[in-house]
């Protein structure tokens, strides 16, 4: 680690420094957008960038996914961990990850690499970057499935490994990656522009202690972490201060519960007690469920203010070990992600009732990842596309809940123009529209899911996915009604209709349509509430039918 001292410099100059690392980071993430090979990352923008400072604490968080800049931070501990900073990292290395129980990771698909920056011979800070990458081998295409037992099965491990040591790329780990990926070219050049991401920043970074001396940028870095502590402990004393609780039943029976205590000193969250780690994928490592809280605090105690080490230092999780909250090694965790969102899901429920100006109705509460794949109908080459999908909000305290938005859990995230699936994917977009079922309503109606329907232009195609909230909707508050639930629809050519919330590697072929269904968000005050005026608005935008309307608001035209 530098043994530079931090230089005080006036207040004028470290705020121009600390606007150029958000800068920076926002150019990681732009560079990485430009240059990436799958639509997951360059159309959804499902990755995520960060800066950490020498000690691997988050100095400046980037645009993406929050849940992937989250991990960063213990994703570069683990580098330090392995590697001694001081003996065996050198300028030009750039680090590996992608074992999620292992630090800083959620799934193997989401590939960490990790550059050092050094100035005058000793790191100055580190760059991140995480990413999904389409396919990583393993049992399965695309690298996913609910019913995988073991990580074994998921595909290739990458135990925070050097790539590129001293700027010579180690061609035998490419060769890996690429013989190990159905998807060889995508995913080396997902790989490439993940260095050039960080290497963007490498030069911008440099460039900024080669103008104001690396003394003077430690203390702007220092003093952005410290700022970032002063503001989240200021919030913290704004929030209500008690116990909050929330139990909730997963699709398959199991009971979950968290409970929050809120005090002027900390925010801690107790997730003790909840179920085993689980024999299928659906678990999610320690790491993931930190970033789960860290979220959810975000949103409550200053959601338009930046997010560093410091914003997080009130926190405190207590889990037990082996849970589906923090499984243990060699668990599998491909579709970590739906468990994850239910705990985040969990500790907005807690909350809500509490933070009405702040939390809204629950909302679809599923990533809705979809993955599908098989011969490109023009190309014929082996291809596989992922995209996560959009739903509906909950209804709050003054307005209808918000149409077609991806979850909390998303932050800069965007579902795939049907233009671009078509094109890129080989796929017709028959239908995008709004979840058209009933439910959500109350004084302010949930905000409606979507129907996409996709359909398939070649045989041998297939289709994995594991949505939750595919029994029990969303839930209303203070009377509101609950929403609508997350699945899928096969209607197969020959006319027959298979309805899925789970399956793996499901064979597809030509003519056959996934119709893909997200729910409406749950509704907020009693329905009786709902001005007929705005009723009629509903019925007028069919957003609602009369009949429904005269059986849920007791209105007649």
């Amino acid at each position: 680690m530098i043994n530079q001292t931090a230089t005080p410099i006036d207040p004028i100059t470290t705020e121009i420094i600390q606007s150029s690392l958000t800068a920076i980071t926002d150019e990681m993430f732009a560079t990485m957008r430009k240059t990436a090979m799958s639509s997951i990352i360059y159309e959804v923008l499902d990755f995520g960038v960060a800066m950490m400072d020498a000690n691997g604490n988050l100095a400046s968080s980037g645009s993406g996914i929050p849940g992937f800049i989250g991990m960063l931070e213990p994703g570069v501990r683990s580098v330090m961990e392995k590697f001694d900073p001081e003996t065996e990292v050198f300028p030009g290395d750039i680090f590996m990850t992608n074992i999620p129980h292992h630090g800083g990771v959620s799934h193997l698909n989401d590939v960490v690499l990790i550059l050092p920056v050094f100035v005058e011979g000793k790191i100055l800070a580190w760059l991140a970057n995480k990413a999904h990458w389409v396919d990583v081998g393993g049992c399965f295409p695309g690298s996913i499935s609910p019913d995988a037992t073991e990580i074994y099965q998921e595909g290739l491990q990458l135990p925070c490994i050097k790539v590129i040591d001293k700027n010579e790329t180690n061609q035998a780990v490419i060769d890996i990656l690429a013989i190990n990926s159905r998807v060889p070219d995508i995913t080396v050049g997902d790989f490439w522009a993940g260095v050039a991401s960080m290497r963007a920043g490498e030069r911008r970074l440099l460039a900024l202690a080669e103008k104001y001396g690396p003394g003077a940028l430690l203390y702007a870095i220092e003093d952005y972490i410290r700022t970032g502590e002063a503001m989240s402990r200021k919030a913290l004393g704004n929030l209500p201060k008690g116990t909050f609780e929330a139990t909730d039943v997963t699709d398959d029976g199991l009971e979950i519960q968290a409970t929050i205590n809120i005090s002027d000193e900390e925010f801690v969250v107790d997730l003790r007690g909840n179920p085993p780690q689980r024999k299928d994928a659906l678990n999610a490592s320690y790491d993931a469920t930190f970033v789960d809280v860290q979220m959810i605090y975000k949103a409550i105690a200053g959601a338009q203010t930046f997010a560093n080490a410091g914003t997080f230092k009130p926190l405190k999780v207590l889990v037990d070990d082996d849970s589906m909250f923090a499984a243990k090694y060699p668990s599998a965790m491909s579709v970590y992600y739906e468990t994850s969102i239910m705990v985040f899901d969990l500790l907005w429920k807690a909350l809500a009732p509490v933070m009405p100006e702040s939390l809204p109705a629950g909302h679809y509460a599923s990533i809705c990842g979809t993955f599908m794949g098989g011969r490109h109908p023009e190309t014929g080459k082996d291809h596989s596309i992922v995209e996560p999908q959009i739903g509906g909000w909950g209804g709050s305290l003054d307005r209808d809940g918000l149409n077609a938005l991806y979850t909390g859990y998303h932050g800069d995230t965007f579902n795939v123009p049907v233009e671009v699936a078509e094109q890129r994917n080989g796929l017709m977009i028959d239908r995008l529209c709004l979840n058209e079922d009933h439910g959500g309503e109350g004084e302010y109606t949930g905000g409606k899911g979507i129907n996409l329907d996709y359909r398939i232009l070649r045989d041998d195609w297939w289709i994995t996915m594991a949505y939750v909230r595919s029994k029990k909707g969303p839930w209303g508050l203070n009377g509101g009604l609950e929403g609508t639930t997350n699945y899928i629809k096969v209607l197969r050519k020959d006319g027959q209709e298979e309805r899925y919330s789970s399956c793996t590697a499901l064979p597809l072929n030509k003519g056959d349509v996934v119709q893909v269904v997200t729910a409406n968000g749950g509704g907020y005050g009693s329905p009786e509430n709902r001005p007929h005026a705005k009723v009629a608005a509903d019925i007028r935008n069919g957003y609602i039918t009369a009949d429904r309307a005269n059986k849920i608001y007791g209105y007649n035209e």
